[in-house]
């Protein structure tokens, strides 16, 4: 692979002052100046102190040789570029990146040994008589060489780190696919594809549905750095998020902070087996919220609505209860139907209790025994029947959620009727 040429680094002027013949004398010292280099680099860079394996110090050999080589080549010829011996360091860079090690070490070591080797080198030149300028000119090469191998140590790393992001991207979009997939993926193959994505296998997930917003963007990617798996090109865009339940970063006002005020809806905490269902329950409350049925700004658990997301669990089902069990009141007029409705619903809520229904709707208790002996004439038996109860229960919050999503506001806010008021007694 070749190395990206080197910018920035000295040349022409002090190079001239070199004679060319010291090169010979420099390469007949190579082995032992790198002896001493080696030695010096494991004493002062820690991450190069430790016992070394045969391989790992033949990379490290290997590396000083490399550079002390290229160093020589530039006092016999500064016009040459070194590539093969750039693209070594360039490898080298690469490898600290796969490796997932940081970069500082490479060039700490870089700089002690370019260091000591000038001072060794350095030292010959004056033995043998060299003038100031010639000194000085043996200097500037010095810091070319270590300027050109650590500039392309620097561009292995940095090109190996964005290949290994994209490529892990990919790998924990696959694994967020097979871990939404229907039917649910093997557990081998689960770990299998989480050990190459490097995300540690949860035992409790829950999965967000995010609403997509005008100006989407694949970098737009919250809480991925947390453990989330993100994919923002699905519709919706979803989250897989680990352990939710155990995690403040995942929870409270620290969550809904992180999606910047996008709306979302976070699916029941599943095991991981389980994630599509969660995913499921996610999807649907997000398209409640977007009808109004939930809130529609903020940050939605499913959790906190079990209730509502059962009633519109099968939305056909749901209109025959609504018109099955709320026919009677097909008989009043529209303002009457929502007054008498949250009567209704407030009374069955209350166990029959006409006090506390008065003080839930803030109005009179004989406007609300007033508006009951209508829902009496209405509703007869089935106002007393246990199951009747249950099936108008349902009916009615139904009715309810479908007003307040459409933006109806029900006259039983008011605090009188003046109707109830005169046609009724204590």
């Amino acid at each position: 692979m070749a190395s990206p040429t080197p910018h920035g680094a000295p040349e022409g002027l002090g190079a001239a002052a070199v004679p060319p013949d010291l090169a010979l004398l420099l390469r007949d010292q190579l082995e032992a100046v790198a002896d001493e280099v080696e030695e010096e680099v494991r004493r002062q860079v820690p991450e190069y102190a430790r016992p070394a394996d045969g391989t790992y110090r033949a990379h490290l050999r290997a590396g000083v040789v490399q550079a002390l080589t290229l160093f020589v080549d530039h006092i016999a010829d500064p016009r040459g570029q070194g590539a093969a011996i750039t693209a070594t360091y360039y490898e080298l860079g690469r490898g600290e990146a796969l490796e997932g090690r940081s970069l500082d070490a490479l060039q700490s070591a870089l700089r002690v040994g370019g260091l000591h080797a000038w001072r060794l080198m350095g030292r010959t030149a004056e033995e043998v008589g060299l003038d100031s300028a010639a000194v000085a000119g043996l200097g500037e090469l010095a810091f070319r060489t270590v300027h050109e191998v650590a500039e392309a140590a620097a561009a292995g790393y940095a090109e190996a780190r964005l290949r290994s992001t994209d490529e892990l991207e990919r790998r924990r979009r696959r694994l967020l696919d097979l871990l939404l997939g229907d039917p649910p993926a093997a557990p081998e193959a689960v770990q299998d594809l989480a050990h190459g994505a490097r995300w540690p296998v949860p035992r409790q997930v829950a999965v967000v549905a995010l609403a997509a917003t005008a100006d989407q963007r694949e970098e737009d990617r919250p809480l991925a750095a947390a453990g989330a798996l993100v994919d923002m090109e699905s519709r919706p865009p979803r989250m897989l998020v680990p352990d939710p339940d155990g995690s403040a970063r995942f929870g409270g006002r620290a969550f809904a902070l992180a999606l910047r005020g996008r709306p979302a809806a976070i699916g029941p905490t599943v095991p991981l087996a389980e994630a599509a269902r969660s995913l499921h329950w996610a999807s649907r409350a997000l398209g409640l919220m977007g009808r109004g049925i939930l809130p529609r700004q903020g940050v939605v658990r499913c959790s906190e609505h079990l209730s509502t997301l059962l009633l519109h669990s099968d939305e056909p089902m749901l209109a025959q209860l609504r018109s099955r069990c709320l026919a009677p009141l097909d008989a009043v007029s529209e303002g009457q139907r929502g007054r008498l409705a949250e009567t209704l619903l407030a009374w069955l809520l209350s166990g029959s209790n006409v006090p506390d229904v008065a003080a839930r709707l803030h109005v009179h208790p004989q406007t609300v025994r007033y508006r009951l002996r209508q829902l009496d004439k209405l509703f007869g038996d089935a106002l007393h029947d246990p199951g009747a109860r249950l099936d108008l229960i349902l009916a009615l919050r139904a009715e309810s959620l479908h007003a307040n999503s459409s933006g109806a506001h029900s006259a039983l806010t008011s605090a009188t009727d003046s109707d109830a008021i005169m046609n009724s007694r204590p």
